[in-house]
């Protein structure tokens, strides 16, 4: 298990490497797309593939942010629900999960996405808008996104079979506030004392 734990530390450092890199994409795509704007109403022009390298990178954030969401427990999750659970039971549940659907929904997406990739490599397929971009890129992004979540997924299992076997800690307890329920907490004390200065 100390191996296996050590493969887990290592792909859960590629996921948060990859996580942190991929949140640079919202600000490009942010960036384009007021430039894009502003190029517009100034200038009366415009471009399709500026427009469409928007719809790539939110693609690329949404495909490759996948495991990282994974790696924070960002998913979505029926929490009151599962808060009623004994810690060794979410254990088993996420389990299960797993391998009973998180493995084989990734291997079916990589595996259908990757001829729609090769399709669009060899025949040099382009957006079919006016001065559109090549498409191979986007396609790309299924096979290696579903990769990157099926290898999240390796080291949870790993990391879940450690607390379960008693060798490691549990990854899903809940030690403190997440990062959003810290955000939460400090945007309603700004309103607070916003709303306070407002009215003395």
């Amino acid at each position: 298990m100390p191996f296996l734990l050590q493969i887990s530390r290592l792909i859960d450092g590629l996921s948060s490497l990859i996580g942190k890199l991929v949140m640079w994409l919202i600000l490009a795509a942010t960036l384009i797309s007021a430039g894009n704007a502003i190029v517009r109403k100034v200038f009366g022009t415009s471009s399709n593939a500026w427009l469409e390298i928007q719809w790539y990178l939110f693609a690329a954030v949404f495909m490759l942010g996948g495991g990282y969401a994974f790696l924070r427990n960002a998913h979505v999750r029926i929490d009151f629900i599962s808060s009623k659970f004994s810690d060794r039971t979410r254990n088993w549940i996420d389990v299960v999960g797993i391998v009973v659907f998180l493995f084989p929904l990734c291997y079916m997406m990589a595996t259908l996405g990757w001829p729609l990739l090769v399709n669009a490599w060899v025949s040099g397929e382009v957006s079919s808008n006016a001065g559109g971009l090549i498409r191979w890129p986007v396609y790309a992004l299924i096979p290696l996104g579903f990769a990157l979540l099926f290898l999240q997924g390796v080291s949870e299992l790993i990391k879940r079979l450690a607390f379960l076997s008693g060798q490691g800690p549990d990854a899903l307890s809940h030690t403190g506030p997440s990062e959003t329920e810290l955000l939460a907490q400090e945007i309603a004390a700004q309103e607070a004392a916003r709303k306070a200065g407002a009215t003395s």
